[in-house]
């Protein structure tokens, strides 16, 4: 049986209304993304995993948010723009949208019921940093910075959730993704 955040609406790149239904995959990783954060480069590895998977089932939505130090404050326009010019993307990059706080999108609403907390990275600096800058901010089951992920399965059950700085490329994520696709 899918899961309730198929049916959650969201606008893609040109304001149209779509949900999951409209990416049929066995498998999706949804990102939160920003284009002058310290992290932006891990576009390169998602346009490359998507590349590598994407015909054997494997759909990344990229969701713009400017939550965090401003770090997103282009028009949806621009954001397009910077991602194919300085990455090449090819997955679908969405309209920008909230995914903390008072106007939180229903669609991260929704994932972070399902998985309060982000598996960390034990040899990373970004929680450390993040704590030391005054950044972290927020309730535990918050997202906590741009680029974190969540993985689901074809019917939209959340397999699991990244902190920001384990990148797609990370083995973590490669076997969570081969185990579940097609």
């Amino acid at each position: 049986m899918k899961s309730k955040v198929f049916n959650i609406e969201f606008k893609d790149k040109n304001g149209e209304l779509k949900t999951l239904n409209d990416f049929p995959a066995s498998v999706y990783v949804i990102v939160n993304v920003a284009s002058k954060c310290g992290l932006t480069p891990q576009y390169k590895e998602l346009e490359d995993v998507y590349k590598r998977y994407k015909d054997k089932g494997l759909e990344i939505l990229g969701f713009p948010s400017n939550n965090f130090a401003n770090q997103e404050p282009g028009t949806n326009e621009e954001i397009q723009e910077f991602c194919n010019l300085n990455y090449g993307v090819t997955f679908p990059i969405n309209e920008k949208i909230d995914v903390r706080g008072e106007n939180i999108h229903p669609l991260y609403e929704e994932l972070i019921k399902y998985k309060k907390e982000a598996v960390k990275n034990p040899e990373g600096n970004l929680e450390r940093l993040l704590i030391q800058e005054k950044l972290l901010k927020g309730k535990l089951e918050d997202v906590k910075w741009n680029f974190e992920k969540f993985i689901l399965d074809s019917n939209g059950n959340v397999l699991e959730r990244y902190f920001p700085d384990i990148k797609i490329i990370d083995d973590r994520m490669i076997i969570r993704i081969e185990e579940n696709l097609n």
